[in-house]
Parts: C-alpha cells; structure tokens; sequence
C-alpha cells in the first residue's frame, strides 16, 4: 500500500426518523438514540485503523446513512477534529454530509460547516408531492426547495438525489420536474432508477401485485431525456447514475468505482484496503446495538476483514470500473488487480461488443458506450464469462 494511493473514509450514522418503502440501505429507525455514546464509539473505532493506514493522506470523508444530518453539528466537528488529528488531511480534502429536507435549518447548515463539512448531498427525491408521498418522504416539496437554497448559500460544493422511472411515470411529467430540478441543480445530480429490492416494502408490494414497476422502454426513454437533457446545462454523465460539471464530480464515489482504498466505520460499513495479493475486504456489523457493543468492548465492530483473490479483486473493479463513462483504466487495473485488464476479459467478447456499438476498446481503457450501460449488468456478465483466472 502506496502513501500515493487515494485514500478515504467513509462514516455511517444507521438512523433516520422513518424507514422510506424502497430503502434497503443499512437504516433503522429508534425512539431515541444516545448521540454522545455513539459519537464515542466513532472515535473509537477509527483508533483501531490507525496501525493499518500509518501515513495515509485522507482525500475525501463521506458521512453516509441514515440520516446523518439528525446529528448535532458539534458531533459532527468532535469526529471531523479526530479524524484531523489520526490522519493528515490532503489540501482539497472532500468531506461530504448526507442530509434530508427535515433537517434543513439554516442554523443547522452553518453548523456543520463551521464543524468542517465543504459537501452537502441532499436527499430530495422528487419535486412532486403526489411522488413524496408514494416514496414515503415526511416533507412538502417547499421544504426541499429552501433546504437547497440554504445548502446553496452555505455550502461550496452540494449535490442532491432524484428518483424517476416511477410506477405509471410518463416521459412529460418527468421532463418538466427534470428542468425544475435543473433551476436548483449547481454542479453536481444524482438520479436513480426505482428499484424494488427484496426486503423492502415495495417489493413486498410488488410481489402481491399491489404496485408493479414502470415497463422497461419507458424506464429507457426516460434515462436518454435525462442524460441529453442534462448535458444541454452541461452536466455530463460521469458514472451511470451521476451527472456534474467537469471536475465537479463526487471525488469520494470515484474512490470506490476506481478501484482506490478506504475504511468504513459504523454499522454495515464496508472498506477496502491493499492490492492483490494482500486486497483486503472489510465490512462492520450492521447491528447497530452489536456494532455499539463490540466498539466499546474490543475497539471496533468489525465483523469481517478478509483477503480478496486475484479473481474476486478483478470482478470487482470490473462491475464498478464500468459503471464510469470514461470506464476501466488498464495501468490503474493492472496495478490493484496484479494482472492485466487483457487476462480477465474475453478479448471475442469485448470485440462483438465493439461491433454492435456497446463498447470502447482503447490502448489505455476499454469502456461501455450509452447503449452498452443500460445493459450494464448482462455486460459485466457477458464480459466476465471468459478465460479462466489465476486466483493465487
């Protein structure tokens, strides 16, 4: 492991006020959370990577959740401070908070940018009520409008989320809240196609045909008014779900499609140190009362650190690698996967991709067109289902 090598942290605060049907992320709701103990146990558990990252520059911390805007900013500048102190932070160190329109006082903003934060990402979802409701949201659409213009006026950089292709969603009604959202999106948006996935309340729903997803076609058509609508205010696809301004991207998320190295702390956080052959897979307990427990009782919450393989490090830089439109940089894969982009993928296959417009095949990165990532999947899949790897 390089001191060169990019290296970040992400944080995860497991809690929100309420659970929203289509979350299947490591989120749970409590009547009441002892914020001093678990901010505690934060600190705590970053002392226990110390050894392993010795010298590291931080290049980006991400707080993720949950609902980590639910913290009061002086926890948030307790952690930032600590973190400052274990680590040295690089110069443009991106720190980002995520945060809903239910925590959007102005007072609160200016706290956690006093405590350190320079990136808001603010989970809004939709800028039509009648979809707030659907998607289970506890706010009116006027409060993320002036949670934005507070994030606007506070922040230097701030991204926010959307979610379209819902159940009976029509390309006119989403084209005319895309260019709403457009008048409050700055350099930075992110939009996610709904998913129902199993364990959440929507595929339940689905599953006794109470609600049933959006045909694939139009779920197509609205994705290709979105990437050519967004690049007209130049806002350029750089990864299959997020949009920015060049140079404007999220540099925390780049980490981990690019293959870089991070720790995860908190409930569910997943981390990765090392290249192949010492790649290390790391992921905490998602219990939040275990992943409390166990902090205060060994040190960490860590439920499994193990050492990827050749293969399992190739796959995966491959499923995030082309997920980005610039796509897989062969010198950058070679280097964390210990072998050559060329001995993981089918060299036949990626050139009838070629063929048929799904992909790029360039001396220095192979890479899939529009057309190929909207079969991201069956790609990777297609791709993946070549020569034989060595696993040593």
């Amino acid at each position: 492991m390089s001191e060169q090598d990019p290296f970040s942290i992400y944080l995860h605060w497991p809690f929100c006020s309420s659970k929203c049907p289509y979350c299947n992320f490591n989120s749970h709701v409590r009547p009441h959370v002892e914020e001093e103990r678990w901010v505690t146990a934060t600190l705590r558990a970053l002392d226990h990577w110390t050894g392993d990252t010795a010298g590291r520059t931080v290049q980006s911390v991400f707080w993720g959740g949950g609902t980590p805007s639910l913290m009061q900013p002086r926890s948030v500048e307790r952690v930032l401070a600590h973190i400052a102190k274990r680590w040295p932070l690089a110069a443009d160190c991106e720190i980002t908070l995520e945060a809903n329109p239910t925590t959007h006082e102005a007072e609160r903003f200016a706290g956690f940018r006093a405590a350190g934060v320079n990136r808001l990402s603010l989970g809004v979802q939709s800028f039509r009520q009648q979809a707030l409701d659907f998607l289970g949201r506890t706010y009116r659409v006027a409060e993320a409008e002036r949670a934005l213009a507070h994030i606007a006026a506070t922040f230097p950089r701030y991204s926010f989320d959307l979610i379209y292709a819902l159940p009976d969603q029509n390309p006119d009604a989403w084209e005319g809240e895309l260019h709403h959202a457009l008048d409050f999106a700055d350099r930075h948006l992110s939009l996610y196609q709904l998913t129902f996935e199993r364990g959440t309340q929507f595929f339940q729903a689905m599953q006794t045909g109470r609600i049933r997803s959006l045909d694939d076609d139009t779920a197509a058509d609205l994705y290709d008014m979105t990437v050519a609508a967004l690049a007209e205010r130049g806002l350029e696809l750089y990864e299959i779900s997020n949009f920015a301004a060049p140079g404007e991207e999220c540099r925390h998320n780049l980490i981990y499609w690019q293959g870089g190295e991070w720790i995860g702390v908190g409930p569910g956080a997943h981390g990765r140190l090392g290249r192949v052959p010492i790649r290390r897979a790391l992921n905490d307990m998602r219990s939040p009362e275990k992943w409390l427990t166990a902090v205060e009782v060994q040190g960490h919450g860590v439920e499994n650190d193990t050492m990827l393989d050749r293969r399992e490090t190739a796959e995966e830089l491959v499923l995030t690698g082309l997920r980005l439109a610039q796509g897989i940089d062969r010198a950058a894969f070679a280097r964390v996967a210990g072998q050559p982009l060329a001995d993981v993928l089918s060299t036949a296959k990626l050139a009838e991709m070629v063929s048929h417009g799904l992909a790029v095949d360039e001396p220095d990165r192979i890479a899939l067109t529009p057309a190929g990532q909207r079969l991201l999947d069956s790609a990777v899949a297609f791709l993946l289902a070549g020569p034989a790897y060595t696993t040593c």
